[in-house]
């Protein structure tokens, strides 16, 4: 086992990474901006570092930097969390190269799956099922004008290293297309340093089902299950629920043993989530994602499994103790993510002091968070500031809780999602279980947008 884990990264991430350490006996390490220097997670942890300036490029964006708090404390492994380096193969080999243990998949395995040409190509020859397009990145507007014509409109072009919703465009023209194909070039290169596209065909109002998996290094490969994410804005993932309301327990382990059979035949070790498009009764693969994901709550209040706790034990080289027909799904949890954002003027960000702050408690109620009084949310990160998590027997009795706990969460004076996160689950076809990728177009139409 580790004797001490840094935790490159910051907010409520941080924090939950810290306290999955702390049960298992491992000292922590905190890194942070000269903009995070009154965060919680340095109160938290047993050790902080200063890594650099406020902007993301000179902290947590900066490998030396971290590299160099890590030797410093003598951490003998690194968590990178989720966003920020988590996904970044040249950090996974930097670490492995310094002999400190990167809590996450091997560099190889990060440069495969974060490859979205070569992830599909190498998911389909495990048996995926792949949304038609391309197989491989589009060079000229002509090449992506002529598969767009044999694949029929609409049409997505998307980042071969995107991610977050950044290089895509949906296209129904060839007018479009033309305009859109060098804007997405442009705006992944600047995102990803990778300015290569490749196009699917666009599904319209699917659904975003996501698989739960952890593999050890011995073979081992079980599946926690899936969650639905498809209330998404821009691409962002806003409220989560697992189960989904549309996958029945069948089609559930189905679809659980294809993924596993696809994890084992790459070789992969560690948690990981494996993500498809679901339309019209089908499943199509569309990406890996090869770390912790911010919606992993859902599954670990359904499971009765810590994720984090997992990770950590399959980095230390421990094999996964529970077997596949142990796991059980037991009632519903959803999770709404709360951002400091202005749902009425555009969900733009919402930083600032805290004056006040109350979050909800009570049976099968989770928050997940960094925030406190006095608290000056920094303008340079992602707006997320809490999660709030319910469970329930039924999906019924968890939306009622999530009710109640969204009316009782209060953070003054700085605008939040919270309310916008309560009128959506209080909507009948949410309640329903009655949504898609598209669901949240006729609230923000509401909104003024």
């Amino acid at each position: 086992m580790f004797s001490k884990v840094l935790v490159a990264n910051r907010g409520e991430i941080a924090i939950r990474i810290m306290r999955a350490c702390k049960e298992l006996g491992i000292a922590t390490v905190a890194v942070y901006s000269e903009g995070d220097k009154d965060s919680l997670h340095l109160e938290l942890a047993d050790e902080a570092v200063c890594i650099g300036k406020a902007p993301s490029q000179d902290s947590y964006l900066n490998i030396s930097s971290i590299i160099s708090a890590a030797e410093i404390t003598d951490s003998d492994a690194i968590h990178p969390g989720y966003g920020f380096l988590a996904e970044n193969p040249y950090f996974a080999e930097i670490c492995e190269s310094c002999g400190i243990k990167f809590i996450g998949p091997s560099s190889q395995s990060i440069r495969l799956m974060g490859d979205k040409v070569k992830a599909k190509e190498t998911m389909a020859k495990a048996g995926l099922p792949l949304v038609p397009g391309s197989r491989k990145a589009l060079k000229t507007k002509e090449e992506a004008l002529s598969l767009a014509n044999r694949l029929g409109y609409p049409v997505m072009l998307k980042a071969k290293a995107g991610g977050g919703g950044k290089g895509m465009r949906i296209c129904h023209s060839d007018v479009r297309l033309i305009s859109a194909f060098m804007t997405a070039q442009s705006e992944a290169e600047v995102a990803f340093g990778d300015s290569e596209i490749y196009m699917e065909k666009f599904l319209e109002k699917p659904r975003h089902i996501e698989i739960q998996i952890a593999a050890d290094n011995y073979g081992n490969v079980i599946h926690l299950g899936e969650r639905d994410c498809s209330i998404q804005r821009r691409h962002q993932k806003l409220i989560e629920e697992a189960p989904s309301p549309v996958v029945d327990s069948k089609t559930r382990r189905k679809l659980g043993e294809l993924v596993v059979k696809a994890i084992k035949s790459i070789d992969y070790t560690s948690v990981g989530t494996v993500e498809f498009i679901f339309f019209e009764n089908n499943f199509y693969f569309i990406e890996m994602n090869t770390r912790i994901q911010v919606e992993h709550p859902v599954t670990e209040e359904l499971t009765g499994i810590d994720l984090v706790k997992l990770q950590i034990l399959i980095a230390a080289g421990e094999k996964i103790k529970i077997k596949q027909e142990e796991i059980n799904f037991s009632g519903v949890a959803l999770e709404c993510r709360i951002n400091a954002e202005d749902p009425e003027k555009d969900f733009i960000p919402s930083p600032g002091r805290i004056d006040f702050c109350y979050f909800p408690g009570g049976k099968d109620i989770r928050v997940d968070t960094h925030l406190y009084a006095g608290y000056v949310i920094p303008p340079y990160y992602d707006s997320l500031i809490a999660k709030i998590i319910s469970k329930g027997k039924t999906r019924e009795e968890a939306l009622r809780k999530m009710d109640r706990a969204l009316s009782e969460t209060i953070v003054e004076p700085v605008k939040t999602t919270t309310s916008f996160c309560r009128q959506v689950i209080n909507d009948p076809d949410f309640k329903r279980g009655i949504y898609h990728t598209d669901f949240l177009k006729k609230f923000i139409h509401k909104e003024g947008e």
